[in-house]
């Protein structure tokens, strides 16, 4: 394989990064795997002709004129180093594959909201797709990626109607929207879907308040409880998926449940009194299996809520082969609803109501969360 190692320089590039409002620039590398061309600034991939029809199955193929190829990312840290360990492995079938026809490129990240930089960078340079290599914290920062300031991020030449597809290795330790779709943890399968260049669209949840710029999601966003688990538990990643079990005991401790105010869909207010958790979805399932939202899918347009009121320790315990297998809805204190959007306050503020998804935490109550129906187009 010939290489190129490159620096992007992403400020100065017409589209700011939301990770660099600090710094003067960001260092992306990329790995430019089996061509010897140079590359101009930034990711020009030059040699690549873009996609035809945006909603076909057609493929991103080496060819002559405008922007192109297939960006991967990959988290090196990803599941305690597995990640890129398993992609070293994945590489030689991978450009065995799809080599012939793709322009490959590999884009390693160098902390949080690197992907989101690497992402935005490529779609503006008209990459035909971006693939994130890792678990749901990879995943959920490339989506992010294809967002600025409120809007769709879109290529700056050629053509601002090119549409680059979003697409998945997961490698990570949950990969909980993969099980959405039904994915396994197989790298090489994933290989044969970027191969099959179908695609589908599906939506993106987005979160708002005093966040400064709208946050989005593709998996599942949790308040109180469960969010406070996964804060903890992305602290301990070394232990493979115990790490949920050790956040949701790290998160027990000290908890109580709040008297929260919930408005859907511009209705008016609600309250829900002892509120332990809520988890709104945009597919199953979170924490490494829990199959929490049983009925969301990222092709309806619609986020499944699930609350859970009155909730001990004890019932956790007892309740949670139910929680796992998705058949808690039908539980006494469980409430659930499919809304297009839904805010959520606390009755008596508080400011410490954890916010988080994919193991990111996105601040503290209050919020609004909503859909935005068939958002991205997905390699499947």
């Amino acid at each position: 394989m010939n290489v190129l190692h490159c620096n992007i320089w992403l400020s100065g590039s017409g589209c700011p990064s939301s990770s660099t409002a600090k710094k003067q620039h960001q260092s992306v590398t990329v790995t430019l795997a089996g061509h010897h061309h140079p590359m101009a600034p930034d990711l020009n991939l030059d040699r690549t002709v873009s996609r035809g029809s945006s909603s076909s199955s057609s493929s991103a193929r080496k060819g002559g004129g405008g922007g192109g190829g297939i960006v991967f990312v990959v988290n090196p840290k990803g599941a305690n180093g597995r990640t890129v360990e398993e992609w070293k492995k994945l590489l030689p079938h991978l450009r065995s594959r799809l080599g012939r026809d793709y322009n490959i490129y590999e884009s390693f990240t160098s902390g949080p909201s690197h992907a989101m930089d690497i992402t935005r960078e490529a779609i503006r340079e008209e990459a035909d797709a971006v693939v994130a290599v890792g678990g749901d914290g990879t995943l959920h920062e490339v989506v992010n990626g294809f967002f600025w300031a409120g809007k769709p991020v879109c290529a700056c030449e050629h053509d601002r109607n090119k549409t680059t597809a979003l697409g998945l290795i997961p490698l990570g330790t949950g990969s909980d929207f993969a099980r959405t779709l039904c994915w396994r943890n197989d790298p090489h399968e994933a290989v044969e879907r970027i191969a099959r260049g179908l695609k589908t669209r599906i939506d993106v949840g987005v979160i708002n308040g005093d966040i400064g710029e709208p946050h989005y999601f593709i998996n599942v966003v949790d308040i109180h409880l469960s969010a406070k688990a996964g804060y903890y538990a992305s602290r301990y990643k070394q232990f493979g998926n115990l790490c949920y079990i050790i956040g949701a005991l790290r998160g027990f401790m000290g908890h109580t449940n709040r008297d929260f105010k919930i408005k859907v869909n511009g209705g008016e207010w609600e309250v829900f009194p002892q509120v332990t958790a809520i988890c709104i979805g945009n597919a199953k399932y979170f924490g490494g299996g829990m199959k929490i939202t049983p009925n969301a899918d990222p092709r309806d347009g619609n986020l499944e809520v699930v609350i859970l009121q009155n909730f001990k320790w004890y019932d956790f315990i007892l309740k949670l082969h139910r929680l796992y297998n998705g058949t808690h809805l039908s539980v006494k204190n469980v409430t659930s609803m499919r809304v297009q959007s839904i805010e959520v306050e606390e009755v008596e503020d508080s400011g410490s109501v954890y916010v988080q998804s994919d193991g990111e935490h996105l601040g503290f109550l209050p919020r609004k969360f909503s859909i935005l129906p068939a958002a991205i187009e997905m390699l499947c």
